[in-house]
């Protein structure tokens, strides 16, 4: 149980052991079949073991038992054996080929999973922005909608913290519907440093009329995707119709 527990708690670290000491293993199992069993069929099981250790433990745990493969490859396959020393062609023609490969699948393993997660990701997003249109068509409590929206903001954008104001006042960084964010007039780089701090801000606008802000407290230095901050653009846009329905009933009630 300890030892699962472990593995919970670190996984990276005993994914990069196992690039490490599989390969090894591996290789080390062939000692006994080199003299029948030919050095390319030897790669391609190798070949196999660094696409599933990229699947499981990432680009570092790929191009860490590509490295791995090659060295036990060498050290207990390739004569003279047991040395870190190739003498024959071949062999070397197959090592670097191991080497091609393993980096090859590695990344390939890598963008698979990216594509796979980015797909997730939108899934989310469009379930997010879908959620928000029901709950203000039906007629939800407006301040219910800008809280779940408040913590929906904090959850696509990684924020420390996220409230709703009605007057804009100071001006803050500000992100644009199209993801852009701009600070002291200029174009700032979210995509490598993330959301300026100590606040910024998505304003809530209805048909050019501000109604408000969403202040954003970012979580200092963390990346946030082009696509995120469209989609809390979007999700700010779809409440302020509800901002500017309850401010329009609000004057109504007053007037009569």
């Amino acid at each position: 149980m300890k030892l699962f527990e472990k593995v919970r708690t670190h996984p990276t670290l005993w994914t990069l052991a196992a690039a490490l000491l599989v390969p090894l293993g591996v290789a080390a199992s062939f000692v006994p079949f080199r003299a029948s069993f030919t050095n390319v069929g030897a790669a391609l099981v190798l070949v196999a073991l660094i696409e599933g250790i990229a699947i499981v433990g990432r680009r570092l745990g790929g191009l860490v038992a590509t490295v791995s493969a090659v060295l036990w490859f060498d050290f207990f396959l390739a004569p003279p054996y047991e040395q870190f020393t190739i003498s024959h062609r071949p062999d070397l023609e197959t090592t670097i080929t191991l080497v091609v490969v393993g980096i090859i699948v590695t990344e390939l393993a890598a963008r698979s999973r990216r594509h796979r997660r980015i797909a997730g990701d939108e899934s989310a997003f469009v379930a997010t922005l879908s959620k928000t249109a029901a709950n203000v068509a039906a007629g939800v409590d407006p301040a219910q909608v800008i809280a779940d929206t408040c913590a929906t903001l904090a959850t696509i954008l990684s924020l420390r913290e996220c409230h709703f104001e009605t007057e804009t006042g100071t001006p803050y960084a500000q992100i644009h519907d199209d993801g852009s964010v701009i600070h002291v007039g200029m174009r700032w780089p979210a995509n490598d440093y993330g959301i300026p701090g100590p606040r910024s801000q998505i304003t809530c606008r209805w048909r050019h009329q501000e109604l408000g802000r969403f202040v954003l407290t970012p979580t200092p230095g963390l990346a946030v995707s082009k696509e995120q901050r469209i989609v809390a653009a979007s999700l700010v846009n779809v409440v302020a119709s509800l901002v500017h329905a309850q401010r329009h009933d609000a004057h109504a009630r007053r007037d009569w």
